[in-house]
This record gives structure tokens, sequence and C-alpha cells, in this order.
């Protein structure tokens, strides 16, 4: 049985290019708040803003990730994203490959702490050789 922590979610947002959603969905990857991000091409969204009704082509955006590291991955769209109000919705999942809920945890894993730094005139590390 997974963890709750573990359990993976979805985060949906979108962007008005691919461009755009390619480079915060690569940093959201990179910072490892998100095993994956898939960006969907080509739809409509159609919304009032201030007043008054408005249609744009925009790209959706699926940010996969675990529910420990959601609200990280929440602020960082909000902190990246060029959107004065994006649209960052959390989609809880169930269900689904182990293979995959494992990966995404994986992935989603705080990078590990580089190895300390050599004592000047030592032969090793702090563990020794």
């Amino acid at each position: 049985m997974v963890e709750e922590a573990d359990e993976p979610v979805f985060i949906y947002t979108t962007f008005a290019t691919r461009e755009a959603a390619a480079q915060v969905g690569g940093q959201l990857v990179e910072e490892r708040v998100a095993a994956c991000v898939n960006i969907y091409p080509g739809m409509v969204s159609i919304y009032s803003w201030e007043g008054t009704l408005e249609q744009a082509e925009e790209v959706g955006m699926l940010v996969k990730t675990r529910r420990a590291r959601a609200e990280e991955a929440v602020a960082a769209l909000e902190r990246l994203h060029p959107y004065d109000t994006p649209a960052v919705l959390v989609i809880p999942t169930s269900g689904g490959s182990d293979n995959y809920r494992r990966w995404i945890k994986a992935m989603t894993e705080p990078a590990a702490e580089p190895p300390a730094a050599m004592e000047p005139g030592s032969e090793s590390g702090p563990d020794g050789p």
C-alpha cells in the first residue's frame, strides 16, 4: 500500500504558448517537484476577465507529482507562471500502475546532498578511503 504522502497527484494549469509551458515545466522537473509534465497544444479558453468575455488560444499542462510535493509544485508554478492569476489546480488520483507510482516517487525525492568537501591535506573524504 502506498503512503498517502506518496500518492500521485496531477496539477493542471495553462499557458499562452508551448514555449512558456516548456520553460516552466523544465524547471519543475529540474527542481524535482515534478516527475514529468505533459503539454497539450491547441485548445481555446473562454473566460471572463475584468468584466469582459475573453477567448484565447492556450496550451494545457499536466504536472505529475506526489501529494508530499504538491504544495511546493504549486508554489513554484505561482512563482514562475507569467499569468497574474494562473489556473493551478491539484487533482487527486487513485489506482494505477505500481511501477509508475514508484517512478513518480523516485523522481520527486529531493536531490541527494553533494558529498562533503575533503579537508585540506587529507587523503580521503570524511568517511575514510
